[in-house]
């Protein structure tokens, strides 16, 4: 029996990265898409070498996308390639609505011409919600606050019109924060656990929000069950707690011994902001089977250890100083 084949839009994020993993550990022919950079930004996934195969492409360039569907024809498509900093998104909203917009939209009209029957994935995002009162769940009001937000919220719309319109297998995983030792370094989890592992201050905006953070390795595994559902829907993965930016700050620090080191610096407090966003995944457990099975304390643990292990590659071991930690800037 041949092995099933999937194709990753972003294989090279955070998500892409533990969803690559995760599918060639249940024995599929896995496919990724990658820009074409002056530099390889390939990290995350060189452990799984050459049984991953990669294909030049954009989600700005619809071409592209309909020859790799046409090369690869893929049973499951998982659309993970997006601008995904919601901050950033401030600074280039133009850039992020046709990568986190029109991209998707590329992407099924491809789909729709090929007459392909893959199953499509399409990565939401809990910041669709805005200011919605959570716990947020599948009925709530979407109201974003971000161009990032405004995008995602354009391409949701999308699937479920091309499912309702062509038929075509499309879901929404509409996910909540989900971090790991493998995140941006300009994502707040691992910006805080990076300067906490240095023993440096870290510059912060607005410490209250509040996130539902969860680890990305439970929640490619919520992906890949909503392709396997026999009927395409949406579906929230969030585990239902809520911590502070400050509590993040705290665990972090606390961690290693240390007492917080913050400066709040107004760069990054954002245009428009996000109070509370804590998800119901009532849905995605009854339905799907899912849980998340990492608490956000095995979250930050799990990312502080690889902090620590780096710090003391670099000989910044801030938990060993003995004298006052100095300021960085």
């Amino acid at each position: 029996m041949a092995s099933p084949v999937a194709l990753i839009s972003g294989v090279t994020g955070q998500d892409g990265a533990y969803l690559a993993e995760f599918l060639k550990n249940k024995d599929y022919e896995v496919h990724g898409i990658v820009r074409r950079c002056s530099t390889f930004n390939r990290g995350r996934i060189d452990h799984l070498g050459l049984s991953l195969n990669l294909h030049y492409g954009d989600m700005n360039d619809g071409s592209s996308l309909r020859r790799i569907l046409d090369l690869v024809a893929p049973d499951e498509i998982y659309n993970l390639a997006a601008q995904s900093h919601v901050a950033v998104s401030f600074e280039i909203p133009e850039y992020t609505a046709e990568s986190d917009g029109l991209g998707p939209l590329r992407f099924l009209e491809a789909l729709k011409a090929s007459g392909s029957k893959a199953k499509f994935y399409q990565a939401s995002t809990s910041e669709m919600f805005g200011n919605s009162p959570p716990p947020q769940n599948e009925l709530t009001p979407l109201a974003p606050r971000s161009p990032y937000g405004a995008a995602k919220l354009y391409a949701y719309w999308l699937v479920r019109q091309y499912r309702e319109a062509y038929g075509i297998h499309a879901s929404n995983g509409i996910l909540f924060n989900h971090e790991s030792p493998i995140r941006g370094e300009n994502f707040v989890t691992r910006k805080v656990c990076m300067a906490a592992a240095r023993g440096e201050y870290v510059k912060l905006g607005n410490l209250s929000a509040v996130r539902d953070w969860g680890h990305a390795k439970d929640y490619v595994e919520g992906m890949w069950l909503m392709l396997q559902q026999e009927e395409p829907d949406d579906y929230i993965l969030a585990t239902g707690k809520g911590h502070s930016i400050w509590q993040l700050v705290e665990e972090a620090y606390g961690y290693v011994g240390l007492q917080p080191k913050v400066e709040i610096n107004s760069r990054h407090i954002r245009p428009l902001e996000v109070d509370c966003l804590i998800g119901d995944a009532t849905k995605a457990r009854e339905k799907l089977g899912w849980v998340p099975k990492i608490s956000f304390k095995q979250l930050v643990a799990e990312m502080m250890e690889a902090e620590m292990t780096q710090a003391k590659k670099r000989g910044l071991r801030g938990w060993e100083r003995e004298d006052p930690i100095q300021r960085t800037d």
